[in-house]
């Protein structure tokens, strides 16, 4: 896991080498995407984990002739006013698109501001329903809905005779969006979650939560939350005598829920959104490793790095497709021409009327030694 200094080092260079290029690259006319993200904090490697995979795709992608497509990034902490705050100043210095933004709360604090002024919105990571309806023109989604992924863990419980089920949620817009995906899906089947808890954003106080749920014993209990918040419950509720099943959506940040919990993230699920960054028999994959291997070491493959990988590569075919000189219009009308494209396996599909790339989902689980099963 890299930590927060050795991040700081890189991305200074990497700022200071991305300066220089967009100086020598003037007359070239750079296409500079913005992105405002958690680099610190306890939220901080969900947005270390993207960047570098989308760092990845860009630096490859810049090699060819005639390519300059730079990612300028500002960290909020995960916290929405930030976000707003670095939003604006983004949106002022006329970057050509927002990208990878990290968060629900966070997202949704930003999005009036782009759609007000037009800049297109793409990937954030988020599955959030608000962020998806009403439609907007200028928001693509990379990723499938927490209403699908809560969906997909409701069915594998239920499949297991599990119905005592209970939410430990993150108290804003995310959790909030969460605990609704989850109680579509057991309403869908006639239940309804059998204790809640929640924990404040960017916090790990989550003595109270634990002793409300382990009290009403359910047979699993199902998070929304970043990976600090929900490695700090897992621990406190093994703790506390709890011996049932956790499952997680890919938000947590999997492979930094698997690091903060070392040997007790065995037998913990989570479900992801992109295919596994492990499993060579997709293309994408070995695609991505090849990429990860060339890279001297200063991208880790995991799941957060693999989404910001595909992101930036779903959208650089999107500015392939918007011709050549693109605008922010022309690169709506480009990524909304990408219509049922397999990008190494990962099928991708948008139109003027849905800019919701995918609905995949599957189910992952932590072993004992701190890697990720499909």
């Amino acid at each position: 896991m890299l930590n927060r200094r050795q991040f700081s080092m890189a991305a200074a260079g990497a700022a200071a080498l991305g300066n220089f290029q967009i100086a020598r690259a003037q007359s070239e006319t750079p296409i500079v995407l913005g992105q405002s993200a958690p680099f610190t904090g306890p939220s901080a490697q969900l947005g270390i984990q993207f960047y570098q995979g989308a760092k990845l795709y860009l630096d490859i992608y810049n090699a060819q002739p005639g390519r300059d497509v730079q990612l300028k990034f500002l960290d909020d902490g995960y916290e929405p006013e930030r976000t707003v705050a670095n939003t604006r100043k983004l949106i002022d210095e006329d970057v050509f698109a927002l990208f990878g933004y990290i968060g629900t709360p966070t997202s949704l604090a930003a999005l009036p501001l782009t759609v007000k002024d037009k800049v297109p919105f793409v990937a954030p990571f988020t599955g959030a329903m608000a962020l998806r309806e009403p439609f907007q023109k200028n928001v693509f989604h990379l990723r499938a809905s927490y209403n699908d992924e809560t969906a997909l863990i409701v069915r594998q419980l239920t499949y297991l005779g599990l119905k005592r089920i209970a939410v430990f949620y993150q108290n804003d817009a995310y959790g909030k969006a969460g605990l609704d995906g989850v109680t579509l899906a057991m309403g869908q089947q006639e239940l309804k979650p059998l204790a809640l808890g929640t924990v404040e954003r960017n916090s790990v106080e989550v003595a109270a939560a634990v002793k409300h749920i382990v009290a009403a014993q359910p047979e699993a209990i199902v998070q929304i939350g970043a990976y600090k918040a929900c490695a700090a419950f897992i621990r406190e509720a093994r703790k506390a005598g709890y011996g049932g099943t956790f499952f997680n959506v890919s938000f947590v940040g999997t492979q930094a829920l698997a690091d903060e919990l070392g040997k007790d993230g065995a037998g913990v699920v989570v479900s992801q959104v992109v295919p596994s960054p492990y499993n060579p028999a997709n293309g994408i994959t070995r695609e991505f490793s090849e990429a990860v291997r060339k890279s001297g070491g200063n991208t880790k493959a995991n799941f957060s790095s693999m989404e910001g990988y595909l992101a930036a590569k779903v959208l650089t075919e999107g500015l392939k497709r918007a011709g050549g000189k693109p605008t922010r219009e022309t690169l709506i009308t480009g990524l909304e021409a990408i219509d049922k494209q397999q990008f190494g396996g990962f099928d991708v599909s948008f139109s003027s009327k849905n800019h919701v790339a995918s609905k995949f989902v599957e189910l992952s689980m932590i072993t004992g030694d701190g890697r990720v099963r499909t």
